[in-house]
């Protein structure tokens, strides 16, 4: 994938693309980058366009003292799309990215086309005991202690010294390695912890779109998840597919957090296939509205309701 850099508000935003066809966003994970989409990007951008930006805090993007939350990462990935001219998209969130996925959805309808969920976050409270470790208040400041510049480099040469062997680590071990290498970098450990903070505390996640899944029925949606995920538990996405009807749901056996890595020819071949089979959503913002008044309980009646209509506020009703 080509890397390029945009300027978002000030702020540097790395993004990699390829290929040429119908967009597909790639969203990573916490602590990734759009290099974990490399196992898959080849063979998907044979028939699509394939947009990865790294978020902001993380990879090559720039990491300032901002906001990390999931609508924050939401409305950088919209100003992206806006840059790069892509009006609409397949968004395919992988753990985090998920969240920020459904989020970017929720937020702006009328660019999603299908949403893709990968081991997504923001499905249900469980997650690793080590995420939820993490989470504890002064841990930002013990985590230098395990993960400094010495410890990444001296770990990077003992790799390279593996690899001139033979010897190399799979797709989990990388991916793992590469976050935890990211953090040694003082600004990316801070926009860890405070991405981290925005969506988990040590009771497990705190940011849920579960109650707004029924707004995604009408959004094509594929679930894919590994029956060994050890960080976001499978029972997620099984309990959203049966949340959501008409949407797909792949479980990959033998596969853990990262399916895209370590089934890398499966992903595409569901993916390709899942795009194949369903029209993009066309939702407007007024579609999206409508499907909210739809769902809201009609109010109570208070003095308001009472009003005149020439007030300025009366002669309208949820429902």
């Amino acid at each position: 994938m080509r890397l390029r850099e945009l300027v978002i508000h000030d702020r540097p935003v790395a993004v990699r693309s390829a290929g040429t066809g119908p967009v597909l966003l790639l969203i990573h994970g916490m602590a990734g980058s759009s290099l974990t989409w490399r196992h898959v990007a080849p063979a998907l951008s044979q028939r699509f366009t394939v947009v990865a930006p790294d978020l902001l805090g993380h990879g090559a993007s720039a990491k300032p003292r901002t906001e990390y939350s999931v609508s924050a990462h939401a409305n950088v990935l919209r100003d992206v799309l806006t840059a790069l001219g892509v009006e609409r998209a397949t968004f395919v969130g992988q753990s985090l990215g998920g969240g920020v996925a459904m989020q970017l959805a929720y937020q702006y309808p009328e660019r999603c086309e299908r949403l893709v969920l990968v081991s997504s976050g923001g499905l249900g409270r469980e997650v690793s005991a080590l995420l939820r470790g993490l989470a504890v208040p002064g841990a930002e400041h013990v985590f230098p202690l395990v993960c400094s510049a010495a410890l990444r480099d001296a770990g990077g040469r003992v790799a390279e010294l593996l690899g001139r062997l033979g010897l190399r680590a799979g797709p989990v071990v990388e991916e793992i390695w590469r976050s935890y290498a990211a953090l040694a970098d003082a600004d990316a450990r801070r926009a860890f912890f405070r991405t981290l903070g925005a969506v988990i505390d040590p009771s497990g996640q705190v940011v849920s779109a579960t109650d707004r899944l029924y707004l995604a029925a009408h959004v094509p949606t594929l679930i894919v998840w590994g029956a060994r995920d050890a960080l976001i538990p499978a029972r997620h996405g099984i309990a959203a597919h049966q949340a959501l009807p008409g949407s797909r749901l792949e479980i990959f056996d033998d596969v853990g957090h990262f399916p895209h890595c370590e089934a890398p020819e499966r992903f595409v071949d569901v993916l390709v296939d899942f795009v194949d089979r369903t029209a993009p959503t066309r939702l407007s913002a007024a579609d999206w509205s409508r499907l909210l008044r739809q769902r809201a309980e009609p109010a109570a009646a208070s003095p308001i309701d009472a009003m005149p209509a020439a007030a300025g506020v009366g002669g309208t009703r949820l429902g």
